[in-house]
């Protein structure tokens, strides 16, 4: 079979290796060192060119607005443009699989379904992965633990392995993928994430942290040594940094990316605890 000479290969450091990457993987403190180290490590069986889409507010006709997708790839920014700036994901047969299935699917469905007749916009799904050299390949879709939320990847083969090829890697190293993959997931979802959005600053984040907390604004201004009206006006602007109208959605929504309440350089934990020690003989 085509490409397949090194096939041996795949997954080679074996189980020996698969701790080390995922000791790697458990001490990352990025997402984009999370995505690096997966993306090297996706290479090392034949996937060459990953797609990543993780949202947390999905109904049940949409995945909610594209300004809040979280999208990882290392596809070619032209492709990139025209499938996920331009909509057409929304389309993709692996994309509508995704999103009513739990688990992992090889790309020959995808054949299989052209054959009884695509629709026009898969038509053109099709057409641009051609252009682009897309032909083989496996999606996961994860298991999430909310309704909103619904995350999944594309694992593209590397150029001169078909589809054949890349079912016999998958009936090799399917169990392992599926781990690999599934734990690269649940890192990222729990790291803190922008989207296209503004990001929150620091000042807005700790204001809604405080509201989170249960404070007024008069209890917020007095801990973080501000007027009322300057925190009103950060909540306002966090307001709009997340595209919501009110700060209880905002809260929620910051939660939900995993933008308040965290460790960073900026808000390091005895600062924190200093400052709380603080807030609670400001309700006394």
């Amino acid at each position: 079979m085509s490409g397949l000479a090194d096939r041996r290969d795949f997954g080679a450091r074996g189980w020996c290796g698969m701790i080390d990457h995922l000791e790697q993987l458990m001490q990352a403190g990025t997402i984009e060192e999370i995505w690096a180290l997966h993306a090297a490590r996706m290479a090392g069986f034949g996937f060459d060119r990953l797609l990543y889409g993780f949202t947390r507010f999905r109904t049940t006709k949409s995945f909610g607005s594209k300004d809040d997708l979280l999208v990882l790839s290392n596809y070619e920014a032209g492709f990139l443009r025209e499938y996920i700036d331009g909509g057409l994901y929304v389309h993709a047969p692996m994309v509508s699989w995704a999103a009513a299935n739990e688990g992992a699917c090889s790309w020959r469905m995808i054949d299989e379904r052209a054959r009884s007749g695509p629709a026009a916009e898969a038509e053109r799904v099709q057409a641009l992965n051609q252009r682009y050299g897309i032909r083989a390949g496996y999606s996961i879709s994860f298991r999430d633990a909310s309704v909103r939320a619904k995350g999944a990847i594309g694992l593209c083969a590397r150029k001169g392995l078909d589809q054949a090829d890349v079912d016999e890697i998958w009936a090799r190293h399917g169990r392992e993928l599926l781990v690999l993959n599934n734990i690269t997931h649940l890192r990222i979802t729990a790291m803190p994430f922008a989207t296209s959005r503004r990001a929150l600053s620091l000042r807005q984040r700790e204001a809604l942290e405080w509201v989170g907390d249960g404070k007024t604004t008069a209890d917020i201004a007095q801990i973080m040594g501000l007027a009322p009206a300057t925190v009103e006006k950060h909540l306002r602007l966090a307001r709009e940094a997340l595209d919501v109208d009110t700060t209880a959605q905002a809260v929620l929504k910051a939660a939900f990316q995993n933008q308040i309440f965290v460790v960073s350089p900026e808000a390091r934990p005895e600062t924190r605890a200093e400052t709380r020690q603080e807030a609670r003989t400001v309700r006394a």
